[in-house]
């Protein structure tokens, strides 16, 4: 664990550094884990989620913020930050997780990020927990379109293509993880005309689906 990198990612300093070590243990690898932290964190960040949607879109009613916000805190979301500070090679796993890829999973991942909020908020209050969560977020939120996120990614991503008179995109299932009641699924999205194939993770294969289409929708827009 580099503890300095995470903190550089989070701009804050933990005083007890005992407390970032467990926000970064799974349970696969012993008795203190991560899941208080995990429980904990995610009541600060929706908090705080709210709070910045709240500030950011006054004329947007309740259920235009709570969309928002959803899709805001979602494991989805949580992954791309995790995976964008290379949280994954911090983690402390047992070893059946680190052979079969834990520091990859999404559901992981998103709960690690979940659990240093959560060390963040005990080690130094929620003032420096919502700040941390503020850096982070603050390029995600600056990019919010209200209007654009309405859709969910497979309907914007269709209409994406229709406009340009393609094909639709196939989605196929790639692999699933894990035991039954925690399955981790892989699925592709394929849209042959464009030589285009992108891959998502996720929960249920319908949140997989998503973030496959999210992440074509991204290479779409960089043609």
């Amino acid at each position: 664990m580099n503890r300095e990198a995470i903190e550089r990612a989070i701009d804050y300093r933990f005083g007890n550094p005992d407390f970032l070590r467990q926000a970064l243990t799974h349970r696969s690898h012993g008795a203190l884990h991560n899941e208080r932290l995990e429980f904990l964190g995610d009541a600060i960040l929706n908090c705080t989620i709210a709070t910045l949607l709240f500030e950011r879109f006054r004329s947007l009613r309740e259920g235009e913020l709570s969309r928002l916000r959803a899709s805001l805190v979602r494991q989805e979301t949580l992954h791309r930050l995790a995976e964008g500070m290379a949280l994954g090679d911090h983690l402390l796993l047992g070893e059946g997780e680190l052979k079969s890829g834990g520091f990859r999973r999404p559901s992981i991942l998103a709960d690690a990020l979940e659990a240093v909020f959560g060390a963040v908020y005990l080690d130094g209050g929620m003032a420096p927990a919502q700040a941390a969560i503020a850096r982070l977020y603050g390029p995600m939120l600056a990019a919010l379109d209200p209007a654009k996120e309405s859709k969910d990614a497979k309907t914007a991503l269709q209409e994406m293509l229709q406009g340009r008179r393609q094909a639709l995109p196939r989605y196929g299932l790639r692999a699933a993880h894990g035991e039954a009641h925690a399955q981790e699924f892989e699925v592709e999205c394929r849209i042959d005309d464009l030589g285009i194939v992108t891959v998502g993770s996720g929960g249920s294969r319908r949140a997989a689906e998503q973030e496959a289409a999210r992440r074509a929708i991204e290479t779409l827009e960089r043609k």
